[in-house]
């Protein structure tokens, strides 16, 4: 039995990209474009007109600006979002009020450029629509002066934390360090996400987390109190000297699909850290991760997966899970707590 088509609404001001947009999109035969909106108040006649599956949308937009947009429209008639969008920081405040996904806006004037870009779009529209959709309030630093369960034994400083993510990551990653004290032990975090806008990403962790928060460089050493964010377009790995823990942040080739790939740092986790990790598994479409993930449990690692119900999507979670990759199953909202618990514990 086939499916429905999904019916995607575009926003954008530019009527060559529009049209670009509608032509090309509309060639594929799971997608429907049943309009296409000049700017936001334009889109909210349309939305109620059209009844969308989905909006692509840009953050610059005239009139209303497309982050003031998406709030309102996730207060009154939630809609799946994907961001298409040039390099913005407001792409992550857009994301946090609940947008799906995104996509950076490709050069037009390459044509390898503008095919990976409608590749990437396509798929990450069909993701989409099978997400769960979710909506935030404004990031907040946590004061965890007060709370002992927050506190951190020195010994455990000597473990490193590895954590995986893609669609819906961004946030969920969010929820899980800004809980989470300085004197945390280092962590390494691969999200699937584009040149530049990991650089961006980190300064934003960096200004709400206790820790602090950097797109890693080659050669960074991994300490407590630091979390180091995989750079888009290179592959990240944990080695070991004499002097302890440090990444090596490269250009590759994809594995598992991706580049940053979390498979490769799990992988290299499980060979250098082995029964001194620990691994989480966020959000996410397709598999990656999960082998790695299974790998560091094979080596002693503690190994943790978010659960189906606090989910984006609910898909490199539940690869790991299904192979035995996972030891414990968390929402969100609790996989802070277990960490500190088990670091605490160990």
């Amino acid at each position: 039995m086939k499916r429905d088509k999904i019916k995607v609404l575009i926003v954008d001001d530019s009527l060559l990209f529009r049209g670009i947009l509608r032509k090309q999109l509309g060639e594929d035969e799971d997608i429907e474009i049943v309009g296409s909106a000049i700017d936001p108040i334009d889109a909210l006649d349309k939305i109620d007109k059209l009844n969308p599956d989905i909006l692509t949308l840009d953050v610059e937009m005239p009139k209303m600006s497309g982050l003031v947009f998406l709030n309102k429209i996730m207060a009154e008639k939630p809609l799946k979002v994907v961001l298409v969008s040039s390099m913005n920081i407001s792409v992550f405040d857009a994301l946090h009020a609940g947008a799906v996904d995104f996509v950076k806006k490709p050069d037009m004037s390459s044509e390898n450029d503008m095919a990976n870009f409608f590749k990437e779009l396509k798929s990450k529209l069909k993701v989409a629509s099978v997400a769960n959709l979710k909506t935030n309030n404004v990031a907040e630093k946590v004061d965890l002066s007060s709370l002992d369960s927050s506190k951190i034994n020195v010994s455990s400083t000597k473990k490193i934390i590895a954590i995986g993510a893609s669609t819906g990551g961004t946030e969920a990653t969010l929820e899980v360090l800004k809980q989470l004290p300085k004197e945390t032990p280092g962590i390494l975090v691969t999200q699937h996400m584009p040149a530049g806008f990991t650089k961006m990403y980190a300064e934003r962790l960096n200004k709400i987390c206790n820790m602090e928060v950097r797109e890693a460089k080659n050669g960074d050493r991994v300490e407590a109190g630091l979390v180091l964010i995989a750079p888009g377009d290179n592959q990240m790995k944990i080695l070991k000297d004499e002097k302890g823990y440090f990444v090596t942040c490269r250009p590759g080739e994809k594995v598992s699909g991706h580049c940053p790939s979390v498979d490769v740092l799990f992988n290299s986790v499980a060979e250098v850290t082995g029964k001194n990790s620990v691994g989480i598994i966020l959000t996410g479409m397709g598999k990656d991760g999960a082998a790695g993930l299974l790998n560091m449990k094979k080596s002693g690692a503690y190994t943790i997966g978010q659960d189906k119900e606090s989910c984006v999507v609910y898909g490199m979670p539940m690869v790991a899970y299904n192979i035995g990759a996972v030891i414990v199953q968390s929402s969100i909202g609790n996989i802070s707590d277990l960490l500190i618990k088990h670091l605490n514990k160990s």
